[in-house]
């Protein structure tokens, strides 16, 4: 019978901690917030001040999106979603990311797909190419 290997917790290898401000967001969290600002984007903006059809609430929503990302992650280091969810982006060592990291993580994260390939610290690849990692507040 093989022994299993104990890989840590996640972010443990990054010198975070297990639990509280400054662990690694789970799914469960991350996930909700992505939908809260989504739903925000394409139904209160892309449909409400837009005024856009269903069609084109999904560009629209996708751009509005990327804009509210670049904003607030690279002003406050959280999204609308994050906030009600209580997490953040941050750095690896949980200041807040630079212009050029909001940058490459918020267009990956538009592209969606390397944000649903994860590591066993919890980080999509749109966080490992900025140098990121979502973390509770």
């Amino acid at each position: 019978m093989r022994a299993a290997v104990d890989l840590g917790y996640p972010g443990e290898r990054l010198g975070l901690p297990e639990h509280g401000p400054g662990s690694a967001a789970g799914f469960g969290r991350r996930t909700a917030a992505v939908l809260i600002d989504w739903l925000i984007c394409t139904w209160a903006i892309a449909r409400g001040i837009f005024g856009a059809d269903l069609a084109e609430a999904g560009w629209i929503g996708l751009a509005v999106f990327g804009a509210e990302y670049l904003l607030l992650v690279g002003t406050l280091g959280m999204t609308f979603g994050m906030r009600l969810m209580r997490i953040r982006v941050a750095t690896l060592d949980l200041g807040r990311p630079g212009p050029a990291a909001v940058l490459v993580r918020t267009v990956l994260l538009c592209l969606a797909v390397p944000a649903l390939i994860w590591d066993r610290d919890r980080r999509g690849l749109h966080d490992r190419a900025a140098g990121t990692i979502v973390v509770h507040m």
